[in-house]
């Protein structure tokens, strides 16, 4: 494949190497191996957001493969031994950021250690509420995003099915944590300003800002990834330019009122999508916080919410501590399954 016929996308790109390259390196090894190959993981590409900035680091021939663990290894190293060094205009072997080895990325595994690795355990035996509740969106969409190109055993199929969604209750118990986060700090917002810190207020109203993103995925039961491309695929929701337009506002607001009022807009439009969703909830969106000229989410939504479960097991979470990215935004957390699942009272 020539160089001006490179596809444009990582995921694209990934697909072509498998058929051309490691496929045929595989298979004339191997023809009976079971396996399964795509681009999942991490890396912009997977989520389809990739452009040309993105191939300034960490981006070009990735794959992912995966085999039975006997047979990591020797695929790994067949790989290493037999793959060229460069493919449809891009080198089959660099280095990432922060690593000074050159190597090739085919990304060789079983589908259980990967899911160990992304998030401290297989899901496909069946997780706990506090495992559930170590789960970011962003190590979620880790395994569910990005593409299969063939699975011959179901064993990545299954993987990203079991991750499809929360189960009912740790989905109303999530939302209604989300809800509790707003209830603690929306009123600050307006009371920070009123005694003239501004700069106070502005860093909560961010702060609820991050929160309504993360409930508007909630309720389209869709896993929110980090930071960097929340915004982004915020707009791709169904709901997403109704809830984004007056967090907008929020964000231009240049006094305490004029960041409450569009952010009790966004409550409204919040509680709709609840409704929509066929979730428990009361009205209005928003009332006083007792005589002053604040407002604060009804405390009714989160207590209607929390009456529909009847699991002993989720009725015993703390009310409002939620999932591990509802307790931290701490990078070096949120990235390391083992810190996450330890944040949320799991051992090993």
């Amino acid at each position: 494949m020539s160089s001006e016929s490179t596809p444009t996308s990582g995921i694209a790109l990934a697909r072509t190497y498998w058929t051309q390259i490691v496929r045929p390196l595989l298979l004339t090894r191997w023809p009976d191996i079971a396996h399964a190959a795509g681009r999942v993981g991490q890396g912009s590409d997977v989520l389809g957001l990739d452009d040309e900035i993105s191939r300034d680091h960490d981006w070009g021939l990735r794959l992912s493969l995966f085999v039975e663990e006997d047979m990591v290894v020797p695929v790994r190293d067949l790989l290493a031994d037999l793959l060229p060094e460069s493919f449809a205009g891009h080198p089959t072997r660099f280095a990432f950021t922060g690593d000074a080895s050159t190597e090739h990325h085919v990304e060789v595994r079983s589908v259980s250690g990967f899911a160990r690795e992304r998030l401290g355990c297989d899901p496909r035996a069946g997780l706990d509420a506090a495992e559930w509740l170590s789960i970011s969106g962003q190590s979620a969409l880790e395994i569910t995003a990005g593409a299969v190109f063939t699975d011959t055993t179901g064993e990545l199929t299954d993987l990203r099915r079991s991750l499809r969604w929360y189960p009912e209750e740790i989905w109303r118990y999530v939302v209604a944590c989300d809800w509790s986060r707003i209830e603690e700090e929306l009123p600050l917002l307006g009371r920070a300003g009123q005694r003239g810190d501004d700069l106070g207020s502005r860093v909560i109203a961010a702060r609820m800002v991050d929160v309504c993103m993360h409930l508007a995925f909630l309720l389209e039961k869709q896993w929110a990834p980090y930071s960097k491309w929340r915004g982004t695929l915020l707009r791709r929701l169904h709901c997403g330019d109704q809830v984004a337009a007056p967090l907008v506002e929020v964000m231009r607001a240049a006094s305490w009122r004029e960041r409450q009022a569009p952010l009790v807009r966004s409550l409204d439009v919040l509680l709709r999508l609840q409704r929509s969703a066929g979730l428990p909830f009361a009205e209005p969106a928003a009332v006083a916080f007792w005589d002053r000229p604040f407002m604060q989410p009804n405390p009714c939504i989160v207590e209607t919410l929390r009456e529909g479960i009847s699991s002993p097991e989720v009725l015993a979470l703390h009310p409002g501590r939620g999932s591990i990215e509802q307790r931290s935004h701490n990078v070096a957390i949120l990235t390391d399954a083992a810190a996450r699942r330890a944040l949320v009272g799991l051992r090993g």
